[in-house]
């Protein structure tokens, strides 16, 4: 009877899920006249415990993207400018002293928060950078010997502007490598464009957007999509584009086993969104180019060539043999 109850619970339990997700994209929809599949590669990110970094011009609406995501699933939610002046401490909090008491309290800082949206983070310096790498690989943050755990589900949503270098810090490879995915949003078509312009100057939809999640459903929903089933042959194909990189010429640096480990999470989120629980190749092919991208450095004369990290990675999956 046990056996008979495990089986009926694994279909409901994915369905559940990918019914969570619908909710979430159809409630972005709202307020981001993005395509259904970036909006659906950020739910996934969450889903994955994984962070985001949302590289695009300004005025397309990253910030509104992590701000309605954190809305939609009822978390708590904090914003960061990184600016050339931010201090460590004041992304990670700070002990104070109390004069009253005599002892020091502490007093956390915005990293404290369920998705913490860090705005243009390339423009601050590598030390304040740095600060974000223990709460994102750990979920944890030290201050003066002390660990302070961060309440799960904790997720990164970072901002950056592709085209403009002046003042800018760009993030070192091992920071990049800690972020699951890379997107962009792009502009709108035409006719979203004239609706955005009327939303945004009579209703501003984003204030009265609702959420259509409980953050206990999300950790249900992150629970889920670890125990996806995963076959040996998927795992190896996963490696097998991991070294596909690493032998290409066109490549500098290849993609790490981290990349590995976060393009299965991902895939992983993927299929229980799709309501499976078990993974198919093209589950990995398809968020492949988010997840690899921004992990890799081209040769110099892939760049000259005009080729992106995008193409390249699209382009070794196309000639990675896929598990039959």
């Amino acid at each position: 009877m046990d056996e008979t109850l495990a089986g009926v619970e694994e279909p409901l339990r994915t369905t559940r899920s990918a019914d969570l997700a619908r909710r979430v994209v159809t409630n972005l929809r709202q307020v981001m006249h993005a395509p259904d599949e970036t909006l659906e590669l950020a739910v996934l990110c969450l889903f994955s415990e994984g962070h985001l970094i949302i590289e695009d011009l300004p005025g397309v609406g990253k910030t509104t993207l992590a701000k309605a995501l954190a809305r939609s699933v009822d978390l708590s939610f904090s914003r960061i400018q990184f600016t050339p002046d931010l201090l460590p401490s004041d992304v990670t909090g700070v002990n104070v002293f109390n004069q009253r008491s005599h002892e020091f309290e502490f007093r956390p800082g915005p990293v404290f928060a369920n998705v913490l949206l860090v705005d243009e983070i390339n423009r601050t310096s590598p030390k304040t950078q740095a600060a974000l790498l223990e709460c994102m690989q750990e979920g944890q943050v030290t201050i003066d010997g002390v660990s302070y755990q961060l309440a799960p589900p904790f997720m990164v949503m970072a901002t950056q502007n592709p085209i403009e270098y002046e003042g800018t810090y760009p993030l070192p490879e091992a920071q990049l490598d800690r972020f699951t995915m890379r997107i962009a949003i792009g502009y709108p078509p035409l006719a979203a464009e004239v609706q955005m312009l009327t939303e945004q100057t009579t209703t501003m939809p984003l204030e009265s957007l609702t959420p259509v999640a409980s953050t206990q459903e999300v950790l249900a929903a992150i629970a889920d999509a670890r125990r996806v089933y995963v076959e040996d042959s998927v795992q190896r194909y996963v490696v097998a584009l991991l070294r596909q990189t690493r032998g290409d010429g066109r490549l500098h640096l290849g993609a790490s086993p981290r990349a590995g480990i976060n393009l299965l999470r991902v895939a992983k989120a993927r299929a229980l969104v799709a309501g499976r629980d078990y993974i198919v190749p093209d589950d990995v092919k398809t968020v492949a180019p988010a997840v690899l991208a921004h992990r890799l450095i081209l040769a110099p004369e892939a760049r000259s060539a005009g080729l992106s990290d995008a193409d390249l990675v699209r382009d070794v999956v196309e000639h990675t043999p896929v598990p039959v």
